[in-house]
C-alpha cells in the first residue's frame, strides 16, 4: 500500500466511523473531505496516521495504522479530557 492509498483508506474509515457511530441523523453525513491529517509517518511497511473531524465540538481524534506484515488496519478512537496551560521560562 502506498502513503496516497493509506491516506485515503485512513479518511474513509474516519468519516464511516464518525457517520455510524458520533453524528446524530439531524446533523447529516460527513465526507472523507471532512476529515483531515494532522500526523503520518510510514516505517518500512506500516503506515500510521492522526486524524481528526472539520465537525464543530468534535472532541475526538483518530488513530488509524496499517500493519503490512499482516495486512490489517487499526482505528483507534480517543477523547479529549482535558486541556491545561503550562507557562514555561526561557
Amino acid at each position: 500500500m502506498n502513503n496516497a492509498e493509506f491516506i485515503n483508506k485512513a479518511k474513509y474509515i474516519v468519516a464511516k466511523y464518525t457517520n455510524e457511530n458520533i453524528l446524530k441523523p439531524e446533523q447529516g453525513l460527513i465526507s472523507e473531505n471532512e476529515v483531515f491529517v494532522a500526523w503520518y509517518a510510514k516505517v518500512l511497511q506500516n503506515h500510521k496516521a492522526l486524524l481528526a473531524t472539520l465537525i464543530e465540538g468534535d472532541q475526538h481524534y483518530y488513530e488509524v495504522t496499517y500493519n503490512g506484515d499482516k495486512k490489517q488496519l487499526y482505528l483507534d478512537v480517543y477523547n479529549k479530557q482535558e486541556n491545561k496551560c503550562f507557562e514555561v521560562e526561557n
